[in-house]
This record gives structure tokens, sequence and C-alpha cells, in this order.
């Protein structure tokens, strides 16, 4: 699902060039879930906007389904972010002028999905994660645990073959971020869903398939 090959980023700074990271090497499968932990000011979410397409490599490439998202235009690109990946956020990003089902169905609106697989759609994840009864409400109604499922159902409404997560639980409190965590994962598996975490939580990490730890510029495998 996603291959990154050779990624290499860096920086100039005060005429010095920083190194954020250097000849990379990532594979993540279908259905596999992957955490990458690291100190901050690592690179962790860097590398991240890299493999989303948002910011470009210096040097390598990043494969989609063997296509490289860095080769493409950005009209292209965005194409690519919008039909198949899912984002989630630390501090959820729902829009607020827009009810719960509507900042779900966003995805599927923006990718032009019939005005009735939006809706079924919606209903089914309301359902999957609890809400059924928030269809109408506003985000600023909601608890931050709620948010935060409605943020993870709008990711994968449109069903994406790869979920970027970037500190899905650092706004919650332990024991609201583990429940965040089990839904997640679940979801994801549900949907074969490859699932990269960036987190500082070992406990969020240690709940994943694989971790690897962003350190001076390289991924070192550890335990998950």
């Amino acid at each position: 699902m996603l291959h990154a090959h050779n990624l290499c980023k860096h920086y100039v700074d005060a005429g010095h060039r920083q190194v954020v990271f250097e000849d990379l090497e990532l594979r993540l499968h279908p259905g596999e879930t992957l955490a990458l932990i690291g100190a901050s000011g690592s690179g962790k979410t860097t590398l991240l906007n890299v493999l989303s397409g948002i910011d470009t490599p210096d040097r390598g490439e990043v494969l989609i389904n063997g296509r490289d998202l860095h080769a493409q235009g950005e009209p292209e690109r965005t194409r690519i972010r919008r039909e198949q990946m899912g984002f989630v956020f630390q501090f959820f990003n729902l829009i607020p002028t827009l009810t719960v089902a509507e900042n779900i169905a966003l995805p599927l609106e923006l990718i032009g999905a019939p005005r009735r697989r939006q809706q079924t759609t919606v209903e089914e994840l309301l359902q999957a994660i609890g809400l059924g009864h928030t269809a109408e409400r506003y985000p600023d109604t909601l608890s931050g645990g709620e948010q935060q499922r409605v943020a993870i159902a709008r990711a994968l409404a449109h069903r994406p073959r790869l979920l970027l997560a970037d500190e899905p639980t650092g706004n919650l409190d332990e024991e609201t971020g583990d429940e965040i965590m089990g839904m997640l994962l679940r979801l994801a598996r549900e949907q074969s869903t490859a699932l990269l975490i960036v987190t500082h939580s070992q406990p969020v990490a240690a709940r994943a398939d694989r971790v690897l730890r962003l350190h001076r510029g390289s991924l070192v495998a550890e335990s998950a």
C-alpha cells in the first residue's frame, strides 16, 4: 500500500544544512497498523507530511499503490489524498459550522459520491462510533472524546486505503484515549485500511502491529 524508498529531507538554517531524515525505507501493508514514535522535534510530523504529499522530499519516492506520489502534479496529489487517504489529527479539525453528519459526509462530497451513499455511510458510521443521536448537533456541543470519534468516522467515510493519524489521543485523557484507540484500530481493520500513527504515547504504540522510532534521521524498529 505504502512504500517510502530512499527518502531524504533537510532544511537550511543560518547557512547550515539540518538533516531531518535521510535514506528512509518504510513499507506499510493493507490492514496493518504502524506506530511512529520519537522525541519532539525528531521529524515525525514532517515525515507524515512528506508521506501524504503535503510536503516534498529532497530525494526519494513515496509509492502509493505503486505510483510515485511526488512524480505527480499538485492536482493529482490532491486527488490521491482525497480518494485514497484519510487523516486524523490531535485537535480534531472538525468544521464548526457543519453538523456532525455533514462533517462525516465531507470526504464523500469532495469525491462526488452520490447523496444516497453519503447518507447511508454517515448513518452506518454514526452507529459504529456510538453517536447515532448526534447527527444534527454541532462539534462544539460534543466532548473531546466524542469529537475525536466523529473525526475518525470522517477520516474513514470514503474507505481510504491509507489512514494517517497525528497524535490522535494527544488531547484526550488516558481512559478516553484508550477507548478511542480501540475504536480506531477496530474500524481500520474492518476496512483493511493501512494505519500509520504518529504518537508520543507508549501505550498507544504498544497496540500497533509494529513500532518504528525516528531517531537522528533514521528509522529504528522497536518491540510493539
